[in-house]
């Protein structure tokens, strides 16, 4: 294994550590070695068909190789990582046909939530809604992508909250680690971070102006255009 991810600045890890303390870890070695393999997965340094060798994870934490196998068979169950009986543990690779189709769940899932939030959310809520926006827009003028993408997985753990449907919200959380990968890989395309946070900005003027249909359409197209991206450059990831 070859990638040494750095701890993430601002924050940014403990966003994916607090998806995986919600699946229930009860070892925090456990969680901190998921945490670190998962996000070197989510961020890129490693691909898709890369091996993990757990002697090397183990070396790295100073630990047996008991933990590092519970938290590989934690990043399997989130799709993460493939566990084979005869080979090294590596990183999943999804079907395209599988991609698709977790997409076109998210879009019609965020069109939903669109909704729920111009009904529900409070002025109060949509105004801490423009603060996460802020984030993005930051990261996006700073051509930073690893910062964005973190700063978009806070907005849409935002926008969650301010739908008030915790089914909706357990949903999305269910698929949430599977996409993450996905999520940055379209994000470091060119000009995509350039796009996406227009789309952002136009999504939340809906949310203040309280158009439902326009946030929820915005919605939908800003998970269908990172789909087009994802697939116009699906041989990257193949590669």
């Amino acid at each position: 294994m070859d990638s040494h991810p750095t701890p993430a600045p601002n924050g940014e890890s403990s966003l994916l550590a607090n998806v995986l303390g919600d699946r229930g870890v009860g070892s925090s070695l456990v969680a901190r070695i998921a945490d670190w393999v998962g996000r070197a997965i989510v961020e890129g340094r490693l691909r898709p068909g890369d091996d993990l060798n757990s002697v090397d994870l183990s070396k790295h934490f100073q630990s047996s190789r008991t933990p590092v196998r519970e938290a590989l068979m934690l990043l399997e169950r989130e799709g993460l990582v493939e566990i084979s009986p005869r080979r090294r543990p590596r990183v999943a690779f999804f079907p395209l046909k599988e991609v698709r189709e977790i997409y076109q769940l998210r879009a019609a899932l965020y069109a939903l939530a669109s909704e729920l939030i111009v009904a529900h959310a409070s002025d109060d809520g949509i105004a801490s809604l423009w603060r996460c926006y802020e984030a993005l827009s930051l990261a996006a003028q700073r051509d930073d992508v690893d910062g964005y993408f973190w700063a978009n997985v806070s907005f849409r753990d935002a926008e969650m909250e301010l739908s008030g449907n915790s089914q909706l919200r357990r949903i999305i959380d269910s698929l949430r680690l599977r996409t993450m990968q996905l999520r940055h890989f379209s994000l470091s395309l060119p000009h995509r971070l350039e796009s996406s946070n227009s789309d952002h900005r136009r999504l939340m003027q809906a949310y203040s102006d309280r158009d439902a249909a326009l946030a929820a359409a915005l919605n939908r197209s800003i998970v269908s255009e990172a789909l087009r991206a994802i697939e116009a450059a699906w041989g990257q990831l193949e590669g």
